[in-house]
């Protein structure tokens, strides 16, 4: 039998294992991802008073909870910062399948939280299964982005787009009943990733015109089912008495979205001038909140709002977090948001290869936007509207999610090769990869 030389199994071995990394993992990110989870730890503890008024947890057992989760979260950080990005490829579609299951499940039999099915328990812990299809529509755009390329000039194939647009239509069909901002979300995620993947405009045009049909259906869909449906006589409960007598059926998801709307933006009263009654008194206190903070806050722990304001602790963190550290402390924490936003930026425009660059840019957008959504509402830009600010808002399943995010793009500022590195990590990283993913990176940034 023949015996090898020791350096040629070292080559052997070498050539079997994932590439090194070519870079430490990101400090920016890292330094970002430690001051949200800071932030959220002061502010979080104020924000609980009401939770620990109205139950028998203990002073500390919303906080104590909230950080077990943190260090949860931190720990998924840390280790998928460790593996090669090439290892998230496979978990997509696995991830996408348990989310979608999930979120049918949910659909029909999911517990109702602030009037719509929303989540699921799984041995005593509740899952949101909303904020896992948002990480899943990222990680599936960039594969079929990915898969599509245009080989002729910059950008990706119709098909692409067409793939695409179904993904997005298919998640967003499992999201609209919870609620039109996470929809909303879903679709300002997608068409960012597929302008800056390079989609030309007609076909985003198109794409627009596709959408708008579907989403007209699917009211007119919701208009009949409302309208075909009998009152039962004995419930009474159902219906309320208006003016001249008849009986109307409660709010159905599309009255709430036009009630939302028509308050936000037909009301000409001032809003201190407002009163804090049943259909508006989370929104009413938040400003209220927003506008005892001032400039430099109230100090930590010393918000009037927390105790009064139902959701202080989800969301509308943000409200608190202003009360207590004032417009400087809100703007500190946009910027720490955008700052995100910019690094991965940086990361996507000098990778490589077309997926890392994708997937760190999507992953960033997700975090962003969802952080702009959250704190737009609070602050009276857009409609009222539930949606957690990423890191800083209590939830588990926001805070894994997060965190996946944040590991997953910490993994690609490691180990994606950059434009003018070495030959060699290239061809080890091309290798690495399977063959649908050696496109170049020709992303518009």
């Amino acid at each position: 039998m023949a015996v090898q030389s020791p350096s040629l199994q070292a080559e052997e071995q070498q050539s079997g294992s994932k590439p090194k990394a070519v870079a430490k993992a990101d400090k920016h990110i890292w330094g970002i991802f430690i001051a949200l989870c800071i932030i959220s730890t002061i502010e979080l503890y104020s924000a609980s008073s009401r939770e620990v008024a109205s139950s028998s947890i203990g002073v500390m057992g919303p906080i104590l909870r909230h950080l077990v989760m943190l260090a949860g979260g931190a720990l998924i950080v840390w280790l998928l910062s460790k593996r090669h990005y090439s290892e998230f490829i496979p978990f997509t579609l696995g991830f996408a399948l348990v989310s979608v299951v999930m979120m049918v499940y949910v659909m029909f039999f999911g517990e109702i939280v602030n009037g719509a099915r929303r989540s699921l328990t799984i041995l005593g812990i509740g899952i949101y299964p909303a904020e896992m299809v948002k990480l899943s529509a990222v990680l599936l755009i960039a594969l079929v982005m990915t898969w599509n390329p245009n080989t002729k000039k910059v950008g990706v194939t119709s098909k692409a787009v067409i793939y695409s647009g179904v993904i997005v239509l298919f998640l967003s069909g499992l999201l609209i009943e919870q609620g039109l901002t996470n929809t909303l979300l879903l679709l300002a995620i997608s068409y960012s990733m597929m302008i800056i993947g390079g989609v030309r405009i007609w076909h985003l045009f198109l794409l627009s015109l596709a959408y708008a049909a579907c989403g007209g259906v699917f009211v007119l869909y919701l208009l009949w089912s409302d309208s075909s449906k009998e009152i039962p006589a004995d419930a009474e409960q159902q219906i309320e008495l208006v003016a001249d007598g008849t009986a109307k059926r409660n709010p159905t998801r599309i009255d709430t979205w036009i009630a939302r709307v028509q308050r936000h933006s037909g009301d000409s009263v001032p809003k201190w001038e407002i009163p804090a009654v049943g259909k508006n008194r989370q929104e009413i206190l938040s400003y209220m909140a927003q506008a005892n903070g001032g400039i430099y806050g109230v100090g930590p722990g010393n918000s009037r709002e927390a105790s009064r304001l139902p959701l202080a602790f989800s969301d509308y963190i943000y409200a608190i977090i202003i009360e207590e550290l004032g417009l400087i402390g809100g703007l500190v924490v946009l910027v720490l948001y955008l700052w995100l936003l910019g690094r991965a930026s940086g990361i996507a425009s000098h990778c490589n290869r077309t997926y890392p660059a994708l997937v760190v840019i999507g992953m960033a957008v997700m975090i962003a936007f969802q952080a702009l959504f959250h704190m737009g509402i609070v602050s009276g830009v857009f409609p009222v509207s539930g949606q957690p600010l990423p890191l800083l808002s209590k939830g588990g399943t926001s805070i894994v999610v997060t965190a996946i995010a944040f590991g997953i793009m910490l993994s690609i500022s490691r180990t994606a090769t950059r434009q003018g590195g070495r030959k060699q990590d290239i061809r080890d990283e091309i290798d690495a990869l399977p063959e649908q993913f050696g496109a170049e990176n020709q992303m518009q940034l």
